[in-house]
């Protein structure tokens, strides 16, 4: 449902994400990567972050579920942008971060275990990831799209779920001009080192 939303609605969603201004967050994931570190843009949407992420020096491997916004996302960062879905995720030890923003949440919360863990297992150890999701306690559907929001608590409990080390969780409003009202709560989770 979600991915014929993004098909049908590319260029609008495009239009209304591609400039927010994500440094404040960009900051705090890359805070924990050394120069030039390899990072997997996980939903990449339009390709916003992979494009912040490619000219800051690091080594960046994108994907989306949704055709037209890999078109989008290719056309505006000029990497090969992959069309997949989080339940082909099949690396294995390979990046030492991933962001995973605003994307998770179109994730069923009876599957977010085993596709955070296929996430997990695609990072080498000790390294990090971040995931956002909008502020809430519902499974729902809007505009066509399926949300699984999440409060401080349930993402916790996810966490616990996929033993990862929590670095930081916090709560914040949304970055794009108009929506500040929208809350969301990010994490930012470490792979154990022996894991």
């Amino acid at each position: 449902m979600s991915i014929s939303y993004y098909n049908k609605h590319a260029q609008e969603f495009f239009n209304a994400t591609a400039h927010a201004d994500m440094s404040a967050l960009h900051a705090r994931f890359l805070h924990h990567l050394l120069p030039g570190a390899r990072i997997l843009d996980a939903g990449c949407g339009s390709g916003r972050d992979a494009l912040a992420f490619t000219q800051a020096g690091f080594q960046v491997t994108a994907f989306d579920a949704s055709a037209e916004m890999v078109r989008l996302a290719t056309a505006n960062t000029g990497l090969p942008v992959i069309q997949m879905a989080f339940n082909e995720i099949a690396w294995e030890n390979t990046f030492h971060g991933i962001w995973a923003c605003a994307s998770l949440l179109h994730v069923p919360r009876a599957d977010l275990a085993p596709v955070s863990a296929r996430l997990v297992r695609a990072l080498v150890p000790g390294a990090i990831i971040f995931m956002s999701f909008k502020l809430g306690e519902s499974e729902r559907e809007k505009d066509g799209r399926c949300f699984t929001d999440m409060t401080e608590l349930l993402l916790a409990k996810l966490l616990d779920e996929i033993g990862s080390e929590r670095l930081e969780l916090w709560q914040s409003e949304d970055a794009r001009p108009g929506r500040e009202s929208e809350k969301w709560v990010s994490t930012i989770v470490r792979r154990q080192a022996f894991s």
